[in-house]
């Protein structure tokens, strides 16, 4: 159909693994009229989980979109859904999902309550000025309890949680509460429920706090409602729970009758959080959807497709985006022409002609396409950037090459494109070592990219154990000195540097600074003597790791005015900093994790007793429904090797885990000296 920014809804299906998103997803494109009939995970026919190793595994390893033209007897609306991964593996497709929608709906089974993924996606969210909602599936299950599990997310996530719709004669129909104040529920009085809905909508507007003070209800009309409900989810100050049965279509029509009256269009939510500029001089923007504005779009996701090519995934924030027309990449001064313009449905591609602002679309065959970058059609709008997502760190880290001789080419082409997919996936080439290294967010995140390896792009690699990505800094202030003299014969080498180091706080990375006087190192040699600096800074210095959290300061030397030169400056630099270290208390930092278990509560004392022995700080406990408990803990990431199938034997299989990055921290005395041990032999060959 054809439609207005004002009829476009853009959402984002998240929450734990397992609430059941994905059958979420087929049941809202079925009620809406996209697809015929409902496929199933279980058979492998849902639209959003195409991909051969989602049939294979059961659950969502990408993010995936479909569109849904909906409305009886209402104005019609487009909706753009997104079925996003659940297990903290793939949190990167998930997070870049959120830079495209205007609301989150975090997806919450009501057997198994509220998992470790519920509150993550909810603060995400949050911080991210998303509208948030909840969506209760599964409340026909012979196990629910739809009111010990809506107190249970009103006491964690607060009292502004409030129900539109709810559950009655045991999750076989719902009643709508926001609406209307007649009848019963499996949660009592419809009355009560409106009553707490319409108090809290109310409290938005002094104005019409006082007007409904004096009137009751109907002293309001319901365009005031509406647009105090869209300002309440603008600020978090509702944050509505719809109770739904995908499997049976308990409802899933009331669901999208929800989204099309209530959830707010791309011109009503939280404007995008854009910057022009970089650093001190980064100053926000607001784009403006308006039609007729120049073009300011955001790729938030990289498909590389065997029969399209590079694919674009955008949200348009400002203008029209036509086929034929000429767009930049970035600050890129040379346009690319839009030949082919898309909108997606799961795997499949269908052509269109423009996409306006709040759409999402897609562009093929751009070369110089990446995740987060701005298509725009004027200069007007270089150095325009959406402000980032907070993406985890992947710290666990598996060595790889090509199983065969002659394959190394092609695995790094293979590599690239699957690090442009993922932006918690990265891939490291440490020259010093001739190694690769993928680094990803948790053993299974790397197994599942090493089967699109050989899946997708045809390559088998041989794997090593991961190496761990530990950091090198240093505990106390020292002075370093060096000059290098070489005379071979016609003009020598002669360089003289003296600097001194000071440790800076942990997460500061690395300054450097240049207090020469008088030109006792002219000014053209002082980024020679910065290039030796950052050689030992990017090889390490006692271990061979990179080193952070330091600052150097350049405050003298000595140059020849025949003798000196580039090549010198940069000996010099490297040797004066490795002496200062070596008087600076060098330590060795290890990369500390965030590690949530969940698991029946049985298993507590054997999942504690295993992680004390892993050096892990518990920081607490939580009890939840079903049975089951989450312990928090700090644990240093080298001790995790092994974990998943370790908690897989202690839990028989129930046991689940996430992991985020923390902080680094000295490692133990004998740690820092075996691992300096084994850089010896190294650093002596260099």
């Amino acid at each position: 159909m054809s439609y207005s920014t004002q009829q476009i809804r853009n959402v984002a299906l998240a929450g734990h693994p397992g609430a059941g998103k994905t059958t979420l997803f087929e049941a809202l494109l079925q009620a809406g009229g996209a697809i015929q009939a409902a496929g199933t995970v279980e058979r492998g026919t849902t639209v959003s989980d195409f991909d051969p190793i989602e049939k294979q595994r059961g659950h969502s390893i990408d993010a995936a979109i479909a569109g849904i033209d909906y409305g009886v007897g209402r104005e019609p609306i487009h909706l753009n859904l997104i079925d996003t991964p659940g297990y903290p593996d793939f949190r990167g497709p998930t997070l870049s999902a959120l830079a495209a929608v205007d609301t989150v709906a975090v997806v919450v089974d009501a057997d198994a309550g509220i998992g470790h993924g519920t509150r993550r996606m909810l603060e995400y969210a949050r911080d991210r000025g998303l509208c948030r909602a909840l969506v209760v599936n599964r409340i026909d299950h012979a196990g629910a309890d739809c009111a010990g599990l809506l107190d249970e997310l009103r006491t964690r996530f607060g009292p502004e949680l409030l129900p539109l719709n709810l559950p009655a004669d045991g999750g076989t129909r719902v009643v709508d509460c926001f609406g209307s104040d007649a009848g019963s529920s499996d949660l009592g009085p419809v009355a009560q429920w409106h009553q707490k809905i319409i108090d809290q909508v109310v409290e938005i507007d002094e104005t019409m706090m006082d007007r409904y003070l004096d009137q009751g209800e109907g002293g309001l009309s319901g365009q005031e409602l509406h647009d105090a409900f869209e300002r309440c989810l603008r600020e978090g100050h509702l944050v509505p729970v719809c109770f739904v049965s995908a499997r049976t279509g308990v409802g899933v029509k009331e669901l999208l009758g929800i989204v099309a009256s209530l959830f707010p269009h791309p011109g009503e939510a939280n404007p995008p959080p854009f910057v022009k500029g970089a650093g001190a001089e980064a100053t926000p923007i607001r784009a403006r959807p308006d039609p007729d504005a120049h073009v300011i779009a955001d790729v938030f996701k990289i498909v590389n497709d065997p029969f399209v090519g590079k694919l674009g995934v955008f949200r348009v924030h400002q203008g029209t985006v036509r086929r034929d027309a000429q767009l930049f990449v970035d600050d890129g001064k040379k346009p690319f022409k839009v030949a082919h313009l898309f909108k997606l449905h799961g795997k499949d591609h269908v052509e269109i002609e423009q996409a306006i602002p709040g759409d999402i679309a897609a562009v093929a065959k751009v070369e110089d396409l990446h995740f987060d970058a701005v298509l725009h059609d004027s200069h007007d709008e270089d150095r325009i950037r959406l402000a980032p997502m907070a993406y985890p760190r992947p710290m666990f880290g598996l060595a790889v090459e090509a199983a065969s001789k002659g394959q190394e080419q092609k695995l790094s082409a293979a590599l690239h494109k699957l690090a442009e997919e993922d932006p918690a996936f990265a891939v490291e080439h440490h020259a010093e070592l001739n190694e690769t290294v993928l680094r990803g967010l948790s053993d299974l995140h790397l197994r599942v990219m090493l089967e699109r390896l050989k899946d997708k792009y045809g390559v088998e690699v041989v794997t090593h154990p991961p190496r761990i990505a530990y950091r090198e800094t240093v505990s106390a202030g020292a002075e370093g000195h060096h000059r290098h003299k070489k005379q071979t014969g016609g003009a020598g080498q002669f360089g003289e540097v003296f600097l001194r180091i000071e440790p800076l706080p942990r997460g500061a990375g690395f300054e450097f600074a240049d207090e020469v006087k008088g030109g006792a190192i002219p000014g053209q040699f002082i980024p020679a003597v910065e290039k030796g600096v950052r050689q030992v800074l990017a090889s390490g210095a006692v271990a061979g790791y990179p080193l952070q959290d330091l600052r150097v300061t350049v405050y003298d030397g000595k140059y020849h005015s025949v003798d000196s030169k580039e090549v010198a400056f940069v000996a010099a630099g490297k040797k004066a900093f490795l002496d200062a270290i070596a008087k600076a208390g060098p330590q060795v930092l290890e990369p500390i994790v965030t590690l949530e278990v969940s698991a029946p509560e049985q298993h507590m004392g054997d999942i504690s007793g295993g992680l004390a022995a892993k050096r892990a700080r518990i920081n607490g406990t939580d009890s939840v429904r079903g049975g089951e408990i989450v312990i928090r803990a700090q644990v240093p990431l080298s001790e995790l090797e092994g974990y998943a199938a370790e908690l897989k034997s202690i839990t028989a299989g129930r046991g689940r885990y996430a992991l985020d990055f923390s902080h680094y921290e000295p490692v133990p005395a004998q740690v820092q000296q075996k691992l300096m041990a084994a850089y010896k032999p190294r650093r002596e060959e260099e």
